[in-house]
C-alpha cells in the first residue's frame, strides 16, 4: 500500500518535473479596523503566504513558482505575480484590513523599495517547511533561511530610517507564520523524510513535537530580536487538499474512486494543532510582555468545505485549473482550462485557495488590536 501511494505521487511530480525542464485562538470574522499601532507586517511560511519570492526558478525549482498564468487570472491587471492563487492572499488582505497598505510584497522582489520594505514584507518561500530537511531544492529557502532574510532586511530598514526607529518597528510590528503542510506531504505521504529511522523520535516525543518545537523556536528567536506580537497558523484540513482526495481516491479502501476527505490526514493535522495552541500558550507565558495569536484555519477551510452554499461556493474538493485533480504549479499553466468564476470555488489548483477563500481565511487574521 506505501509503495503503491508513493508511486502514484511520484507520477505526479515526474509529470510536474518535465513541465518545468524547459494564545489567541482567533475565530471572529469581523473586519479589523485601520490600526497605526501595527505599522507593519512581516511573514515567514510557505506557498500559502508566498507573494513571488520563488519568481524566476527553472528546472524542478520551478514546480514551486506561480509566476505565469493562468495563476493571477483575477489578481488586479491580471498578473501572474508569484502567489499561488487566482487573486490575492490571506496577507493581503491582513495588511489592508490594518490600513497599512493593499498588498504585502515580495521580498525577493528586485523592485522593493525601501519605504516598501518598512512596512512590512514576506519572505515565504513556496515549497518550504519547518522542518530544514523538507525541501533542499536550490532555490527554495526554508523558514530558516527566511529568518536569515529577515536580519538582513533589518540591515536595509536601519540603514534607512535610523537604529532606534527600526527596533520601534520590530516591536510594534506583527509577525506571521505559516507553514507545515509540506513537512507532512513529505513525512506522511510522499515519505521522502524517513522519519521513523531517526533515534529522535519515539512514543513520547514525535517528529509532529519536532515540528511544533521548531516552529516555537523560530517565535523565539524573532523574540529576542526585540519582536513581541506574533500570528502563527495552524494546519488546514489536510485530507480536504484537492490533491490529496485524489491520490487517496485510487488506493483501494472502501471509498476507492470517491471524492471525499482523508479522515486521517485530516485527523494528523487536528493532532499538530492541538499540541500547536499549547505550546504557543506556554511560549506566551514564557516570553514576556509578547502576545502570541493562533489562526485556526482550519476550521475555517473546514466549514467552506462542509457548509459550501454559506459562502458562495458551488465546487469544494476540485481545483478550478484544468480538471481540478491534480494540476499545480507547471501542470497548472497558460491556456489550460480555468472555471468561469473562481469565486464558486474553495481551491484554485489542487493545493491552494481561491482568493475567495483566503478572504474567508483572511478572517482569522483580522483580529482585535488590544489582544496582540
Amino acid at each position: 500500500m506505501e509503495q503503491y501511494k508513493k508511486t502514484i505521487f511520484s507520477m505526479f511530480f515526474s509529470f510536474a518535473f518535465l513541465f518545468s525542464s524547459p494564545l489567541i485562538s482567533i475565530t471572529t470574522t469581523t473586519t479589523a479596523s485601520p490600526s497605526p499601532s501595527i505599522p507593519a507586517v512581516f511573514a515567514f511560511g510557505d506557498s500559502t503566504i508566498d507573494p513571488g519570492n520563488n519568481n524566476g526558478l527553472t528546472g524542478v525549482s520551478a514546480i514551486f513558482s506561480g509566476d505565469h498564468p493562468p495563476y493571477g487570472k483575477d489578481f488586479p491587471n491580471h498578473i501572474p505575480t508569484g502567489r499561488f492563487s487566482n487573486g490575492k492572499l490571506a496577507t493581503d488582505y491582513l495588511v489592508s484590513n490594518l490600513g497599512i497598505k493593499e498588498l504585502l510584497p515580495a521580498y525577493r522582489d528586485p523592485a522593493l523599495t525601501d519605504a516598501d520594505l518598512a512596512t512590512g514584507v514576506s519572505f515565504a518561500s513556496s515549497g518550504s517547511g519547518i522542518d530544514n530537511a523538507t525541501n533542499s531544492i536550490a532555490g527554495i529557502a526554508s523558514t530558516a533561511r527566511q529568518l536569515q532574510y529577515f536580519d538582513e532586511a533589518m540591515q536595509r530598514i536601519e540603514r534607512h530610517v535610523g537604529k532606534n526607529r527600526s527596533q520601534e518597528l520590530v516591536r510594534d510590528s506583527l509577525f506571521v507564520f505559516s507553514t507545515g503542510f509540506n513537512d507532512v506531504l513529505y513525512s506522511q505521504v510522499l515519505g521522502t523524510i524517513d522519519i521513523h529511522q531517526s533515534t529522535s523520535y519515539n512514543a513520547t516525543f514525535t517528529y509532529r513535537d519536532f515540528l511544533v518545537e521548531t516552529l516555537g523556536s523560530y517565535v523565539q528567536s524573532l523574540y529576542t530580536k526585540g519582536a513581541r506580537k506574533f500570528g502563527v497558523a495552524g494546519l488546514p484540513p489536510l485530507g480536504c487538499i484537492p490533491l490529496l482526495v485524489t491520490v487517496d481516491s485510487m488506493l483501494p479502501s472502501s471509498h476507492m474512486l470517491q471524492r471525499v476527505c482523508v479522515d486521517r490526514l485530516n485527523q494528523y493535522a487536528q493532532d499538530f494543532n492541538s499540541k500547536l495552541q499549547a505550546h504557543l500558550t506556554s511560549l506566551q507565558q514564557s516570553l514576556p510582555e509578547s502576545k502570541i495569536a493562533y489562526f485556526g484555519i482550519y476550521d475555517s477551510i473546514m466549514d467552506m468545505v462542509t457548509y459550501p452554499s454559506k459562502y458562495g461556493f458551488l465546487q469544494t474538493l476540485q481545483g478550478c485549473c484544468g480538471t481540478g485533480l491534480f494540476e499545480v504549479g507547471p501542470l497548472c499553466i497558460q491556456g489550460m482550462p480555468t472555471c468561469l468564476d473562481a469565486s464558486k470555488s474553495v481551491f484554485w489548483d489542487s493545493a491552494h485557495p481561491t482568493q475567495a477563500a483566503y478572504l474567508v481565511i483572511a478572517s482569522q487574521f483580522n483580529f482585535t488590536i488590544a489582544s496582540v
